[in-house]
Order: structure tokens, then sequence, then C-alpha cells
């Protein structure tokens, strides 16, 4: 049996010639792959995204491109044994992760911030107060409750204390004094392990040495 077009014509095969085009801006296609869905045969298409392959009249042709949706087609032959097409294709939906924005902080507002560091109070018997309350001073001492207590406070301090160095270093590194990433933030504080008694009351240059000299010896441990 013959194969027959609706126009009559018998095509042995179909020169199907087309080009896509981005529905939003000009685009080059260096990655447009033209695939045959009933034969499973593909060739790629040109960086201007036109294309050119031949297939049987009924073919399914699917254009794929990363980053776009997609698109299929069926060859339906005309009186020359030919189909030609303009296909738009549109982009796929992008999810991007969200992105915190955090202004910089001046060296003076720093400043500031280390000098009233200070870990909250938690009320303890000392002194003379034992001697008066012996049994106040004998349940803070044991107390699984007042013990939580004091180490919650002490992480707390622990928490601001990093906090403080990381928009120290964030300023930092904004002057070009060192080069280092957000994320190698917390293990080049760890290597400092800086006195909260020295980050409270240094100078902007006793700290600048203090953190050029300790990164200087934290990069050569990377090498």
């Amino acid at each position: 049996m013959l194969s027959i077009t609706a126009n009559g014509q018998n095509c042995d095969k179909v020169l199907f010639k087309g080009k896509v085009r981005d529905t939003i801006r000009p685009q080059g296609f260096y990655n447009l792959m033209v695939v045959n869905r009933s034969t499973g045969q593909g060739v790629f298409g040109q960086p201007n995204g036109s294309f050119s392959v031949y297939a049987n009249d009924g073919d399914t042709i699917g254009l794929s491109i990363r980053g776009y949706t997609t698109v299929n087609t069926i060859i339906v032959a005309d009186s020359n044994c030919q189909c030609k097409q303009v296909l738009y294709i549109e982009g796929k939906a992008q999810e991007i992760e969200a992105v915190t924005v955090r202004p910089l902080k001046t060296l003076e507002q720093i400043k500031e911030e280390r000098a009233s560091l200070v870990m909250r109070e938690t009320r303890m018997v000392t002194g003379i107060e034992v001697m008066q309350s012996p049994i106040t001073a004998l349940y803070q001492a044991f107390s699984k409750k007042e013990r939580t207590k004091r180490w919650i406070a002490e992480q707390e301090f622990k928490d601001d204390q990093v906090r403080i160095l990381k928009e120290l270093l964030r300023a930092y590194v904004a002057f070009e004094v060192i080069d280092l990433s957000d994320e190698d933030f917390e293990s080049f504080i760890a290597f400092l392990n800086m006195d909260e008694d020295f980050l409270k009351t240094a100078s902007e240059l006793e700290l600048i040495t203090f953190i050029q000299d300790k990164f200087v010896h934290y990069r050569n441990l990377d090498k």
C-alpha cells in the first residue's frame, strides 16, 4: 500500500524544516535537539534555532532545549513533501533561592556593640549572702533548673560574640582587609578563639592586626 497525503501526494520522506523562537526575547539555541518520537532518532539544530530533518508523514517531532518547555508537533506534508513551521517556545519557570540582604554596619556601630557585650545575669548568691542564705546557695549549686538557666545565659553570650564577630568580618571583607567568604566565617571564628575581654576593649588597629595575622595562619592550614 502507498502512503498517501491529504492532497493525494505520495511522499516516501518529508523534509521538515523549521525554526524555534523565544516568546519573550531573541535567544541563541546552542543545545536544540530535534527528536523524532515515532522513530526515536534525533539530531541537533542550529544555534540560530533553525533545523532541517527528514521524517515520515504523521511522525511526532519533539523540540527539546534546556531551560525551555519541550514542544511537540506532528508532521503534515504539503504538495512538495515538505513541512515548514515556526514554533514559539516558553522558558521554564525558575525557582530562585531567597537572598537575605544585610545592611553593612559601620565600625563605630560594631565598636559600640563590642563594648556593651555582657552575659545576661542569672542571680547567684555569693560572698556574705551565702552565709546568710545557705539553703538558697545549695539550691543554686545543685538545682538542675538553675544550672540550665546559667547554661542558656552562657550560650546566648557566646552567640552574641559570634554575631558581633561576623559583623566585624563582614566589614573587613568589604574593606578588603581580608578575603573570606560568608561560608567560612564560622570556621574562622572558631580558629580565632578570641578572648571576650579583648573583643570588648581592643582598638580597631589591634583587632585588624590580630585578625590579619590569624587569617594568614588560617589560610596556610588550608594549603
